[in-house]
């Protein structure tokens, strides 16, 4: 694999984390926001106090969010960058004829250099159209033909 496919791999993968990194951070601000106004806002005042429940329940809501962001991270900590990638699987960098494909976690459209790459779970249909496809190989994924231009 060259070099620049590396340094390229490399770039995307710190893009990626510095995006979670950032999701994480904004939920924790959340949290401790919801806390904040629930410890201003002092005990309960009756059984069913529903001011508090709410803030309650976005304290869960956001900690469950945060819980899997923390995956995630650890999800995209797993992908050696330097392994040599020739066919489709975790941690693959897919160029195909439409788009650039990042195997890693499902966090979407990542743009970098001002290109546009895909941030895909192993979990999705793409990847299951797309695994132990090799360079050359057409992909039929919802009805469009597609074919692997590079991998690595």
């Amino acid at each position: 694999m060259g070099v620049e496919k590396i340094e390229l791999k490399k770039k995307l993968l710190k893009k990626c984390i510095n995006q979670q990194e950032s999701v994480m951070k904004q939920l924790e601000v959340e949290i401790n926001e919801a806390q904040k106004q629930a410890n201003d806002y002092g005990q309960p005042k009756d059984r069913y106090d529903a001011f508090r429940t709410k803030l309650m329940r976005q304290i869960e809501l956001y900690a469950k969010q945060l819980d899997k962001a923390k995956i995630v991270m650890n999800t995209l900590g797993k992908i050696d960058v330097e392994k040599e990638i020739t066919e489709v699987g975790f941690g693959a960098l897919i160029f195909t004829d439409k788009q650039k494909i990042f195997v890693a976690a499902g966090l979407g459209k990542v743009e970098l250099d001002n290109d546009i790459y895909f941030a895909v779970s192993p979990q999705v249909p793409i990847f299951n159209a797309l695994k132990g496809k090799k360079k050359g190989d057409k992909v039929v994924f919802n009805g469009n033909t597609f074919s692997i231009n590079d991998i690595c």
